[in-house]
C-alpha cells in the first residue's frame, strides 16, 4: 500500500475520506430510511467488487494527488459481505489512491453471531475499527425494533470486536416506546462498561417511508413525548460525560482522541467520495466543490457503472451559500464548533453580529478564543433553531 504523512485532521485540515456503500441487508428494520434492500437472492459479491472498482477508478481520475486518511464501509449492512469482498475494495482503494499510514478503516456490522466470526477476516483485510449496531441492550425492545439479534449475541460480538480491533464502537437508539429515565439509565451504564472508546446514542425519530411512520400515523406506536425525550437526552450527556466519553457530536461520544475521523469529515465540510448504491459524496474540484449522488437502486447501479463506469445521477455544483449553509449546519453539531473566519470565507459574508450576540445573551452559543462559535449544552436541544437563526441573511 502506497502511503504517505497523515495531514493532521484536525478542523482546518478535515482530511479526505473515502465512503463505499453496501446496500444489502438480511432485513429491514421498520425505523430505518436508510438505502438498504433485501434480496432472497444472495448477491454476485465478484461482481459488485468489479463494479466497486470501476466506479472507484472513475472518481480517482477526478481528485489525483489527494490522500486518503479514513474510509468507510456503510449499508446497508457491510458485515455481510465476505472477508475477501472486503479486501478487494481496499487493496482497489490502495492501487488508486495514496493512503496514510494511520489511515481509519470502519466497517458497520451487525452483531449476530454469524457474522462476529468474520471478524479475524474483517481485520486481516485491512479494516481496522468496527462499528455494531447494536441498537438496544434488552430483547424486548430489539424485537420491536425489528433486529434479528438478542441482547446476549450483541454483547458476544461486541466481546470479538474486543479481541480483534483495537477500535470499536456500537451504536444504541433510546427514547423508545415505553422507555422510562431508569430503564435507559441502567442500559446506557451496561453499554459504557462494555464499550473501550467510542458510543453513538440516538433518539428514535419517526422517518418519512418507515414502516413506524406508517404505525404512528394509525396510532399504534406511542412515542416519548418531547419532555421525556430532553430528560433522556440531558440524562444521556450526563452519564457519558461522567463515564470519560463527552459528547463531540450532537449524538456521538468518545474518550479524548477517539473520535470517529471519518464521520469528522463530514462535519467539518472536508471532501469525500462516495460509491456504490445510494452513496453521496462532496468534492472540491478546479470549478469548484460538487455534490455528488449514486443510483439507489443496487442493480441498476451495477448495470449504470458496468456500461458508464460511474453510477453518479445527480451532480450539482455548490454555489457560494450553500457551501456556507452546510459548514454552519454540520459545524455547530460538533462540540468544538466552527472557526468564523472560514464562514465568511465560504460565504462572503459574516455571521451577523446582533444574532451570535443575542443567543449568546440566551446562554445557546459561546464564543471561543481563536475566533471560534460552539453551541453550548443548553442550546444543542434547540440546535436547529439556533442553526436557522443565525443562516438568516441579512
Amino acid at each position: 500500500m502506497t502511503t504517505a504523512p497523515p495531514g493532521t485532521g484536525g478542523p482546518d485540515d478535515p482530511g479526505f475520506g473515502i465512503y463505499v456503500h453496501w446496500p444489502f441487508c438480511a432485513s429491514k428494520c421498520p425505523y430505518c430510511d436508510f438505502n438498504s434492500h433485501v434480496r432472497h437472492v444472495a448477491p454476485d459479491q465478484a461482481r459488485y467488487v468489479a463494479a466497486f472498482g470501476r466506479e472507484l477508478a472513475t472518481a480517482a481520475r477526478r481528485t489525483p494527488g489527494r490522500t486518503v486518511s479514513s474510509i468507510f464501509l456503510g449499508g446497508g449492512t457491510p458485515s455481510l459481505m465476505e472477508p475477501a469482498t472486503v479486501g478487494a475494495i481496499l487493496d482497489a482503494l490502495a492501487r488508486l489512491w495514496t493512503v496514510t499510514p494511520d489511515c481509519e478503516v470502519t466497517l458497520e456490522a451487525n452483531p449476530t453471531s454469524v457474522e462476529a466470526e468474520r471478524f479475524r477476516g474483517f481485520r486481516a483485510a485491512g479494516v481496522n475499527r468496527v462499528s455494531l449496531g447494536v441498537q438496544a441492550l434488552n430483547d424486548a425492545d430489539l424485537k420491536s425494533l425489528g433486529r434479528t439479534h438478542s441482547a446476549d449475541e450483541a454483547l458476544r460480538a461486541v466481546d470479538v470486536a474486543r479481541r480483534h480491533f483495537d477500535r470499536y464502537s456500537f451504536d444504541l437508539i433510546y427514547a423508545r416506546p415505553g422507555q422510562t429515565e431508569a430503564g435507559w439509565e441502567a442500559e446506557l451504564r451496561r453499554a459504557i462498561a462494555e464499550a473501550a472508546e467510542h458510543l453513538s446514542l440516538y433518539q428514535l425519530t419517526i422517518e418519512p417511508g418507515t414502516m413506524f411512520e406508517a404505525l404512528h400515523r394509525a396510532g399504534k406506536l406511542a412515542m416519548p413525548d418531547d419532555d421525556m425525550g430532553r430528560v433522556l437526552y440531558d440524562l444521556t450527556q450526563d452519564v457519558c460525560a461522567e463515564a470519560g466519553l463527552p459528547a463531540y457530536e450532537i449524538s456521538n461520544h468518545a474518550r479524548p482522541g477517539a473520535e470517529c475521523r471519518h464521520n469528522l469529515i463530514y462535519w467539518r465540510s472536508g471532501d469525500f467520495v462516495g460509491a456504490g448504491p445510494g452513496a453521496h459524496g462532496r468534492l472540491t474540484l478546479g470549478n469548484g466543490r460538487i455534490a455528488t449522488a449514486t443510483e439507489k437502486h443496487p442493480e441498476t447501479w451495477l448495470k449504470r457503472v458496468e456500461e458508464q463506469g460511474s453510477g453518479i445521477v445527480s451532480e450539482e455544483h455548490l454555489v457560494q451559500i450553500e457551501n456556507a449553509d452546510e459548514f454552519l449546519v454540520m459545524g455547530l453539531r460538533l462540540a468544538e464548533g466552527i472557526d468564523l473566519a472560514r464562514y465568511e470565507a465560504l460565504s462572503g459574508r459574516p455571521l451577523d453580529p446582533d444574532r451570535i450576540a443575542f443567543l449568546e445573551g440566551e446562554g445557546f452559543v459561546r464564543r471561543l478564543p481563536g475566533g471560534r462559535l460552539k453551541v453550548t449544552p443548553e442550546g444543542f436541544p434547540v440546535l436547529n433553531a439556533v442553526v436557522a437563526d443565525l443562516a438568516q441573511a441579512d
